[in-house]
Formats: structure tokens, C-alpha cells, sequence
């Protein structure tokens, strides 16, 4: 017997790759208690989605336009939002994990995960429960912490990208010293040579 409607439980999924993005909402469509109520390809358009929808569960990759998977977290969490997040993703980094879990996220997969985990994962989750990798459990509280302030994380994610000082300025609503600051307070952090170097320091940390 078929579980009734409203009685499914309701997820938005949040992923920037369209072919990744339907894969996984028809492997959840086929589960008789779970329903996809909306999807969403970019973190803003996630954190408006689940906004407006309330579902009981959201997955989402981390790296994304405009907001990454984290940073919505967050933003859920601060605001009240009954929601379980689950981060779903290629990045097997203890520091992505501990800031996952920082951010309020119930749930940290990897994407090359069984199949049926995921939908095994959601329903633990909505039951209140915390699902996650194993191993990077064990590794995310013996590795070094991360170093940086959200916005230096920002700043630098940006400058990253090649943005230039001017338009992270203009983009954050900071003045180009500031956005300067930042970077230097970030590479002295990390150790890096320049901007692009602790950029890389950070990602490969898995704290960008």
C-alpha cells in the first residue's frame, strides 16, 4: 500500500548541475514516502525556495552560484527554519564537515554513496537523527581548525574566482581597504604567498 500524501515526506533538493539535480530527484520520486516538492539550481534561489516551501528536508551540494550549500545552511539555521539539511557532495574534507555541522546541517554524504542510503538518510534526518560519513566523522575533529571569519572566507572565495578588489568591494558593500584587509589578514593565516595562493591553501582544507 501506497503511503498517503500527506503524509510524504517533503524535500528540496539544491544542485547547480541540471543532469545531477534530476538524477536525484527521481531516485527520491520513487520512494513511496518521499516527495520532491521543489528544486533549485543556485543558493539563493535554495534559500528563497525553502523559504517559501517549508520542507521538512533540504539536500544540497555545497559549491554553488551566488550562495554555497553552507552559507544557506546557515542563513536556515539563524533564521528558525524547522528544516534538516542534508550536504550532499564530491568533498571528502573534514573541514567542509565541521563546518557543515557548525552551519546546523543533520546530514553530510558523498555523492558516490549507494543509491539507497540517500533515501535512508532522509528519513533518519527528518526523525531527528544525524547521518554522516564515517570516516570523515573520525578525521573532522582531529584536523587543524579553520583559521578564518565568514568573511574573510567570502572575500577570499571571490578573490578566488578572479574577481578584483574592486568589484568584491562593490558586490559585499565594503570599501576597497576593507576587502583589502581582509585578503592580507587571510594570507598571513594561511601562509600563502598572494591572494590566489591562499585560496587554494584553503579550498584544498576544505575551508573555502
Amino acid at each position: 500500500m501506497s503511503v498517503a500524501k500527506r503524509d510524504k515526506i517533503r524535500v528540496v533538493i539544491a544542485e547547480d548541475q541540471a543532469m545531477v539535480l534530476g538524477a536525484l530527484a527521481a531516485l527520491l520520486e520513487m520512494e513511496d514516502d518521499i516527495e520532491v516538492v521543489a528544486r533549485a539550481r543556485d543558493g539563493e534561489e535554495a534559500l528563497r525556495t525553502v523559504q517559501q516551501v517549508r520542507p521538512e528536508v533540504f539536500i544540497t551540494d555545497i559549491e554553488m552560484p551566488k550562495l554555497s550549500g553552507l552559507e544557506v545552511a546557515a542563513e536556515l539555521k539563524q533564521s528558525g527554519i524547522p528544516v534538516r539539511v542534508i550536504i550532499l557532495t564530491t568533498f571528502a574534507r573534514a573541514g567542509y564537515l565541521r563546518r557543515a555541522l557548525e552551519a546546523g546541517a543533520s546530514g553530510y554524504l558523498l555523492k558516490d554513496m549507494p543509491a539507497e542510503q540517500l533515501a535512508d538518510a532522509v528519513r533518519r534526518v527528518q526523525k531527528g537523527l544525524r547521518v554522516i560519513d564515517p570516516q570523515l566523522a573520525a578525521e573532522a575533529w582531529s584536523d587543524e581548525p579553520d583559521p578564518l571569519t565568514d568573511r574573510e572566507r567570502q572575500v577570499l572565495r571571490l578573490a578566488g574566482e578572479g574577481t578584483s578588489t574592486l568589484d568584491i568591494a562593490n558586490e559585499l558593500k565594503l570599501s576597497e581597504g576593507t576587502v583589502r584587509n581582509y585578503l592580507s589578514e587571510a594570507i598571513s593565516k594561511l601562509g600563502a604567498v598572494n591572494r590566489v595562493d591562499a585560496a587554494r591553501i584553503a579550498r584544498s582544507k576544505g575551508w573555502l
